[in-house]
């Protein structure tokens, strides 16, 4: 008798901070929908992502990779000055292309960022369906323009909060698979929240914004009601899975694609997106599969965006391609606690503040606005104390490993970005200059 293949939901969030969900510590609103899920499956409490932005942490993701192998990657952020013949190429091998060619119905919905059409889109890397967003922001409830949602290849009319329409979506995605004799892979890549600040109740705000701003608006409380949005709509996905007996064989990954920024909270960690200091890397990550994985277990050990593809596509029984090896890693035996995870070495670059950083073990070098630092993020979680005159050694070490990886990647390119570093109100705290965050 064959194993059933399980079904693929891979929920992506867009600047939630590590401690922006109540299972993680937010203590001024609840996520109760999230809490359940960490609840009945694995909370990682040592999540990191690819880059503090989005889209380099999406070519990661999709690919099992170093985002610095393709030239896509190279744009931190894909912005309007991003030339139009950069995306994710359609002959790169990727998570829902394999899962597609071994037999699953994909689909994704929500945001895609990685490339415009005619030349790229989700369609020509693997995803049957799509509906959502192909831009890097949108405003929550004007649906044109830069805001514009799509559907396949044609862009819709649509009406509501996004948060909740790709909800919508994504139920019906579910009940249309649900019996069409196939495992299903569904990306449910959220906008939210990342801004303009926007709750479902603010409609007026979006009229009044008329264009998409980032330093306009906004609130704590406006925050919470985003997050909440996404909460609800994320439990309107497991109550499908339960009502069609899914969800015992339904792997449910959900994580963001970098850290948070104004409204978010990162304790204990500092840094925000657009910085290689843990605050900016460092997010929630909770997996839940019931017929394989523990429930209510804490995961300690590092993992990465583009562990997510070898560990779904090795749940799935496939294989990569292997003429485009993974950078990522096969999660799931430790997940299970049926091997001990060995030590890895992790690096990250990012081209706002010259960054750079390395993490083996608990040893982190961080290179940022032209300063050099060692930590031990086990006991500094804050990054404080640099250690790089006490252990020479090892901050040599790092610095050297780092120059060994970075010479196998693509060089930077000298082009704007819409995301630069972020680092005043950390200038005082590390000694790095400060720089302007027009985003």
């Amino acid at each position: 008798m064959s194993v059933q293949r399980p079904n693929i939901i891979l929920i992506l969030a867009d600047d939630l901070g590590y401690a922006d969900l109540s299972c993680y510590g937010r203590r001024d609103y609840e996520t109760p929908n999230l809490d359940r899920l960490a609840e009945g499956g694995v909370r990682f409490l040592q999540s990191y992502a690819n880059s503090p932005v989005c889209s380099a942490t999406r070519t990661a993701l999709i690919t099992g990779r170093y985002q610095y192998r393709l030239t896509v990657g190279l744009e931190e952020p894909i912005n309007p000055t991003t030339p139009g013949n950069v995306g994710i190429p359609p002959e790169q091998p990727t998570l829902p292309s394999i899962l597609r060619d071994g037999g699953y119905a994909t689909g994704l919905i929500g945001k895609w960022h990685l490339g415009r059409p005619p030349e790229f889109g989700p369609r020509k890397s693997g995803y049957e369906y799509f509906y959502g967003m192909l831009h890097g922001s949108a405003d929550y409830f004007r649906h044109a323009g830069p805001s514009a949602i799509f559907e396949n290849e044609m862009q819709i009319e649509a009406h509501g909060y996004k948060t909740n329409l790709f909800g919508d979506r994504a139920v019906e995605f579910i009940e249309r698979s649900k019996d069409d004799g196939k495992p299903f892979f569904l990306s449910l890549h959220f906008n939210a929240p990342h801004w303009p600040w926007e709750g479902p109740g603010d409609e007026a705000e979006s009229k009044r914004i008329k264009t998409l701003r980032h330093h306009d608006g906004g609130s704590l409380k406006v925050y919470a009601n985003m997050v909440q949005a996404l909460d609800e709509n994320v439990g309107r996905v497991m109550q499908t899975l339960d009502a069609h007996g899914l969800s015992d064989n339904t792997i449910v990954v959900f994580t963001s694609d970098n850290g948070g920024e104004r409204f978010s909270d990162m304790w204990p960690f500092a840094g925000e997106k657009g910085e290689l200091l843990e605050g900016g890397l460092r997010i929630p990550t909770i997996v839940r599969w019931p017929a394989r994985l523990p429930a209510g277990r804490d995961y300690a050990h590092p993992g990465m965006s583009m562990d997510w593809m070898p560990t779904l596509l090795a749940a799935a029984g496939l294989k990569p391609h292997p003429d485009y090896p993974l950078d990522g890693v096969d999660l799931l035996p430790s997940l299970a606690g049926e091997a001990a995870t060995s030590e890895r070495t992790l690096f990250w670059r990012y081209k706002a503040g010259s960054q750079a950083a390395v993490l083996r073990g608990n040893w982190k070098y961080l290179s940022i606005g032209g300063n050099e630092f060692l930590f031990d993020v086990a006991i500094d979680q804050r990054e404080r104390a640099n250690l790089k005159e006490r252990y020479p050694d090892k901050f040599a070490q790092l610095k050297g490993l780092h120059a060994e990886w970075n010479a196998t990647m693509l060089p930077e390119r000298s082009r704007p970005a819409s995301h630069s570093f972020s680092g005043d109100r950390r200038a005082d705290r590390h000694g790095f200059p400060p720089s302007d965050n027009p985003e």
